[in-house]
């Protein structure tokens, strides 16, 4: 079954031909001949698009749609208008129909709009979920994810905090490394203490001895003062070493020593400093093929990789990523206030077919964009950066030297139709004139590549 189906209208002869018309293809009908009935059945029962005529005795089919949205809100409402009462379909858009379809009904439009509206109530129900799972209290804070890979991630870190012992989270940029580590502190036993972060790629080689270890006064031209080091400033807490790989092979040795006996000797000292702290490291680097290849100590490796985790990339995890724009889209609208609830169909497509190079935090920076920019209640498709938004979903990309995996000329072709048809939201007369054929030549194109058995409901 491809959906439910309440059709209201007062004339019976018409609810049995719009029956008639849309049950072999697929959906569940039922009927009431007035709006009251037809409220009193939505109470009852649920329903996926209700399809109204406007003028009935009774409650009007605008006052229907405007009853829906306030109590029945993402249910869509499709209204019946005569040829020409385009003023009357736009009053029940305002009132809140999802869409309308002009008198004397073409089955071709009708199945269109209500195949639409059916998977636009699916998708609100979908993220309606989204939201809800997306604001409930993840196992690790500002961590969501669903998927198996992350499911194994949040099951690992509360076994890591418990264990005070180095470890290494790896993974691509953006992946959430440091919220990762931020988890694993705040779930160890000493949570109380700072968490002390420190990118190892940002500073200075010639420096970076000084920032970890401290300095006494006078240990170097611009040493006016003795300075703590992160290592002591961590004391009872956790020091995060980001991009660990970066750390040059002159500092390594020392680096080692600090982890093995828990002591470390300011620049310019004579004496060594006891260090009390945690040390979780982060690399998007393979620190096992650079300690083959001697860019990066073996023996250090080790050390920190005690226990390691690994963050898998976004694009690994299609299940996360709608659970994750949903949970963006309510942080930027909590920050800045705009009246965003959601995505459209063809925004979730286009998220689900780009493959996130940048991973987590692009899809973040992407999300917060189209809050900001979008002039609609929901993003739509124009809102995305445009490599995301031209971006060909899998099946469409013609890179494919596989034989076994190519499409055929009717398959291309079909798919073509359809993206169209989708771009113009379903319009067939943009359509056609898009593809270069009339409207009746794209309904026997539909029948050729769809093959269901298309009338027209006069």
């Amino acid at each position: 079954m491809k959906g439910r189906v309440l059709i209201v209208d007062d004339e019976p002869a018409m609810c049995e031909l719009v029956h008639a018309g849309i049950t072999p293809l697929g959906y569940e009908v039922a009927w009431e001949l007035d709006a009251g009935s037809a409220l009193a059945r939505l109470a009852s029962a649920e329903f996926d698009v209700v399809l109204t005529d406007l003028r009935m005795q009774g409650m009007s089919g605008v006052e229907l749609c405007a009853e829906v949205a306030e109590h029945r809100p993402g249910l869509p409402v499709v209204v019946l208008t005569a040829f020409g009462s385009l003023d009357a379909a736009v009053d029940a858009i305002r009132a809140g129909a999802y869409d309308f379809v002009s008198k004397p009904i073409e089955l071709d439009a009708l199945e269109l709009v209500i195949a639409r509206a059916v998977e636009h109530r699916r998708l609100s129900q979908e993220l309606h979920m989204l939201r809800r799972r997306a604001r409930e209290t993840p196992t690790a804070p500002g961590i969501v994810g669903d998927s198996v890979a992350m499911r194994r991630v949040l099951e690992l870190i509360p076994r890591v905090a418990s264990a005070d012992v180095p470890v290494l989270v790896t993974g691509e940029t953006g992946t959430g490394k440091e919220l990762v580590a931020r988890a694993v502190h705040g779930a160890s036993a000493g949570p109380e203490g700072p968490f002390v972060p420190v990118n190892c790629a940002a500073i200075p080689a010639a420096l970076l001895e000084s920032e970890l270890f401290g300095h006494v006064k006078g240990a170097f031209t611009d040493a006016r003062r003795a300075r703590q080091g992160l290592f002591a400033q961590a004391r009872g807490g956790t020091l995060f070493l980001d991009e660990v790989g970066e750390i040059g092979l002159e500092l390594q040795p020392k680096l080692l020593r600090a982890l093995q006996e828990r002591r470390v000797r300011p620049v310019g000292s004579d004496t060594e400093v006891e260090i009390s702290c945690r040390i979780l490291a982060a690399t998007n680097r393979d620190l096992r093929r650079a300690a083959e290849q001697g860019s990066f100590r073996s023996d250090l490796y080790y050390r920190l990789a005690v226990i390691r985790v690994r963050l898998p990339p976004l694009r690994t995890r299609a299940g996360d990523i709608l659970l994750l724009a949903q949970r963006f889209i309510d942080d930027a609208v909590s920050r800045s206030g705009r009246g965003v609830t959601g995505m459209t169909t063809p925004v979730a497509r286009a998220l689900l077919a780009y493959d996130w190079p940048g991973n987590v935090r692009e899809l973040e920076n992407c999300v917060e964009r189209a809050v900001a920019l979008t002039l609609h209640d929901r993003l739509v498709l124009d809102d995305l950066p445009e490599e995301i938004r031209l971006r060909p979903a899998p099946e469409d990309r013609m890179g494919d030297d596989d034989p076994g995996r190519l499409a055929s000329l009717a398959e291309v072709s079909r798919r073509h139709v359809l993206k169209v048809l989708d771009a113009v939201d379903g319009n067939k007369s943009l359509a056609a004139q898009i593809l270069g054929v009339d409207r009746r030549t794209l309904y026997r194109k539909l029948e050729r590549l769809e093959g269901p058995d298309r009338r027209s409901l006069d």
